[in-house]
């Protein structure tokens, strides 16, 4: 994975340091009018975690001092991925994060991967502009569904994108979106759709991107 093209570098970012105060931090935030920012060693190369401007108001409002360094509030220490992190560690890991901290082989702090980043990346994976249809289908529940839905469909045209969804629980069968191209012909689509119910799968719902 190409994950560098999409971190946002350390150098273009605001950071606090873990010798600084809560009252710096927050000085820092308020300027750069951030949420939070990553926390790094002094040397700027060791992510140390997170700093939220949340965290320090309330820790002002019940009295706390705000000379205490900012590592007394230090959140999400353990939250960062790798440049060579799976897309499933990183989906998982910066799931609740406005961002996920990036570290290269030797553990050092790279930058950031924000989900606005994650999302464009997963747009262009879709691969939007070449789709014309996402049919959302219900297996069988047989280990066998998958094999004989592709081979069903790829006698009329090639499969721009499938994802297998687990949307019933303590189920075996699955939800299909099978993204079929632009340019295949409508009866072509027509004649996967009804091979597919002609074989028991059901056909929840069928988008048009073409007219949308």
């Amino acid at each position: 994975m190409l994950l560098e093209s999409i971190v946002i570098p350390k150098n273009l970012m605001t950071i606090v340091n873990e010798s600084q105060t809560l009252a710096e931090a927050l000085e820092i935030l308020e300027v750069s009018d951030n949420r939070c920012v990553p926390v790094l060693d002094d040397a700027n190369r060791i992510f140390r975690g997170n700093i939220y401007k949340m965290h320090i108001y309330r820790h002002q409002a019940t009295g706390g001092s705000m000379t205490l360094p900012v590592t007394f509030l230090l959140k999400n220490a353990t939250k960062f991925i790798f440049l060579d992190s799976s897309y499933f560690n990183i989906l998982f890991t910066m799931r609740d994060l406005p961002y996920i901290a990036v570290l290269n082989k030797k553990k050092e702090f790279v930058g950031v991967l924000t989900h606005e980043k994650m999302l464009h990346v997963l747009h262009e994976f879709w691969a939007v502009d070449q789709s014309g249809y996402i049919i959302t289908l219900q297996t069988n529940g047989q280990p066998t569904d998958l094999a004989a839905i592709t081979k069903i469909i790829t006698k009329y045209s090639f499969i721009l994108n499938l994802i297998t969804l687990n949307t019933i629980p303590n189920s075996t069968k699955q939800e299909l979106l099978i993204t079929l191209p632009k340019s295949i012909l409508p009866s072509n689509k027509e004649k996967i759709l009804n091979r597919l119910q002609k074989k028991g799968y059901t056909i929840i719902d069928l988008e048009n991107l073409i007219e949308s």
